[in-house]
């Protein structure tokens, strides 16, 4: 991966849970686990019905230099936009030159 292309400023983020001041109930909280420079390329875009509302979902990949502890549980936060984390690829060659991590947005719990 050529540093060129990691062009684009994201914050890694994780769930916290949390307990509502107010209420007492059960909250996620998001934490910044990092912020770094990574690759986003989008790769496809569906849209489908749930509940009764039109929602649509884009995928996409983000490509970061390797970093320890990144999981499925985080998500990634770019100029406002949340994508889901679904799954964490080393890199095929050593493991721990950068990592590929599938994404999607649009429909999603933060």
């Amino acid at each position: 991966m050529r540093a060129g292309k990691l062009r684009h400023r994201v914050r890694i983020e994780r769930p916290e849970q949390g307990q509502d001041p107010v209420t007492g109930g059960p909250v996620t909280n998001w934490v910044l686990v990092a912020t770094v420079w990574a690759s986003i390329e989008p790769l496809s875009a569906r849209e489908f019905i749930a509940a009764q509302a039109s929602q649509s979902e884009v995928s996409a990949r983000v490509v970061i230099r390797y970093r320890d502890g990144i999981d499925a549980t985080m998500r990634i936060v770019h100029r406002g936009k949340v994508f889901n984390v679904a799954g964490v690829l080393p890199d095929p060659e050593s493991g721990r030159h950068y990592l590929t991590l599938p994404v999607s947005e649009g429909v999603n719990d933060g």
